[in-house]
């Protein structure tokens, strides 16, 4: 597994095709900010982009915030759900919009720095995930604790696939969605991409990126009812990657 620290450039990006997107529940707050630094991101490597914010049932003023970013902001979309689906629903509708060749995960909290995206482009010619790692996570102590857990479990499972699975911060190749099926609508949707993607043959590299801690707004990802539908979907998706492994096998012979 491919490991690097520095910083990219703008050659790195030549010929980038990426749909950057932003899941958003209540980010009212936050959003204007993570639209705007998404577009400088994409702008700073040079990157042919496409903005995809979903708003995921919020009941603030979200959806109405990027409906008045749209007409100033070319390749800006907005995606709603008129109920909350979560965090993994949210993940798939953006996912079936984008259009471009890479698909940038980020979350719309402004807890990364969207200009570090940089850093993922030297390994983007030898991988087909780039993921990124919380240098220094900073979340409150439980968060941190179940984070720990959960990367315990996971790896217990499906061996090692990135020391941060839930890190919200990642770039993919679109095509990988044709091969892997993506079904959780909640917090287990990384450890379905990361794990299928890993079982038929695609190269996961990761980089380390800084954390910023939530200024507005409320986590919802220690919420127990999250981390407990996480735990059952995991369960699910254990023996639902052995059957389709064993379809797919089938079906080569």
């Amino acid at each position: 597994m491919a490991n690097v620290n520095g910083d990219g450039g703008r050659d790195d990006a030549a010929h980038l095709s990426m749909s950057v997107v932003l899941p958003a529940y209540n980010e009212a707050p936050n959003v204007a900010q993570a639209v705007s630094q998404a577009v400088a991101a994409m702008v700073g490597i040079g990157a042919d982009y496409e903005i995809i914010v979903v708003d995921d049932g919020s009941h603030d003023d979200t959806a109405a915030v990027v409906e008045g970013l749209v007409p100033e902001t070319p390749g800006l979309r907005l995606v709603r759900h008129p109920v909350n689906r979560g965090y993994g629903g949210a993940l798939r509708s953006g996912f079936g919009a984008a259009q471009k060749e890479f698909i940038l995960l980020n979350a719309a909290d402004n807890q990364f720095d969207m200009a570090q995206v940089a850093r993922f482009l030297p390994l983007l010619p030898g991988a087909d995930i780039v993921c990124g790692y919380r240098a220094q996570r900073q979340d409150v102590f439980l968060r941190k604790l179940n984070a720990r857990g959960w990367n315990l479990v996971v790896r217990l499972l499906f061996g090692y696939l990135t020391r941060d699975i839930d890190c919200g911060f990642k770039v993919f190749r679109r095509s990988i969605l044709k091969r892997v099926h993506l079904a959780s609508n909640g917090a287990m949707i990384d450890t379905e991409l990361l794990a299928g993607a890993r079982a038929r043959g695609y190269r996961i590299a990761e980089v380390g990126v800084s954390h910023f801690p939530r200024r507005e707004g409320h986590a919802t990802g220690a919420n127990p009812k999250v981390i407990l539908r996480a735990f059952r979907d995991l369960a699910a998706f254990r023996v639902r990657l052995w059957q389709e492994l064993a379809a797919e096998k089938a079906q080569q012979s």
